[in-house]
C-alpha cells in the first residue's frame, strides 16, 4: 500500500488535506525547509508543505513542456501560480523552537517590504497585518508545532491557524486582500520566497502536473 505521508526532513506531511473551511482535498505539490547556515553548520527552523488544487494546471498551461529549472527562472510563473483563482494552502511544522514574537516580526517584516515595494502599505493594510502579527504574540513556537495558511479560491482573505506540540489549537482570519497575498507570497514567491528548498520542489511539482 503507498504511503499516506511525506517525509520532509524527518516530519510527516499528509499528502493531501481538507482545509476546515473548505470541502475541497488538496494534494501536496512541494515541500522544503527554512535554515540559516552559521559557522558551517546548518540551522534548521521549519518544514513546509504546499498544498494546491489541481485545478491549478488549466491556469499555467502557457509552462507546460518547460523544465523545472525553467520555471525556477521564471518569476512571471510564480505570479501566475500566485494569482491562480484555485485554492492553496501551506502547512509550516516547527523544528527549531522559537517565540511566536519572532516568528511574527519574520512575517510582519516580509509582508510590509513587499507592500511597501509596490506602494500599497496604507493604513488597511497596516491594520490587517498588525492583526497577523498579534496572533503570534504570547505564543511558544515548540518542535513539532504547526502553523497553517488557507487561502481560498477568490476570496480576498487568510485563515491562519496555530496548533501547539499539545493540540491546543488558535484560529484568526485576516480580511486583507493585500496582506492576504503577500504572506502567499512570502511562501510561494519564487526568487523571493523564504524557502528556496520549497519553490524548488514546487516547481518540480508543478511540471508534473503540467505532463
Amino acid at each position: 500500500m503507498a504511503s499516506e505521508v511525506v517525509m520532509v526532513d524527518e516530519i510527516e506531511f499528509p499528502k493531501s488535506v481538507t482545509p476546515s473551511a473548505s470541502s475541497k482535498t488538496l494534494g501536496i505539490i512541494g515541500h522544503g525547509i527554512t535554515d540559516i547556515e552559521i559557522h558551517f553548520l546548518q540551522i534548521k527552523f521549519t518544514a513546509i508543505g504546499v498544498y494546491v488544487d489541481v485545478d491549478v494546471a488549466s491556469h499555467l498551461q502557457a509552462w507546460k513542456g518547460k523544465t523545472a529549472a525553467e520555471l525556477l527562472a521564471d518569476d512571471s510563473f510564480f505570479d501566475a501560480l500566485l494569482q491562480a483563482p484555485v485554492e492553496k494552502f501551506i502547512r509550516v511544522v516547527v523544528i527549531k523552537e522559537l517565540k511566536g514574537s519572532q516568528y511574527g516580526l519574520q512575517l510582519e517584516n516580509a509582508v510590509r517590504d513587499r507592500l511597501v515595494a509596490i506602494d500599497k502599505y496604507e493604513d488597511e493594510e497596516e491594520e490587517a497585518l498588525a492583526k497577523a502579527v498579534e496572533f503570534f504574540q504570547g505564543k511558544y513556537l515548540k518542535k513539532n508545532s504547526v502553523i497553517t495558511y488557507h487561502f481560498p479560491a477568490n476570496a480576498k482573505t487568510v485563515e491562519m491557524s496555530f496548533v501547539t506540540d499539545e493540540n491546543k489549537a488558535y484560529k484568526i482570519n485576516v480580511e486583507n486582500g493585500d496582506v492576504s497575498s503577500m504572506i502567499k507570497k512570502w511562501y510561494l514567491g519564487g526568487s523571493s520566497a523564504v524557502s528556496s528548498s520549497t519553490i524548488a520542489s514546487l516547481a518540480e511539482g508543478i511540471v508534473a502536473l503540467l505532463k
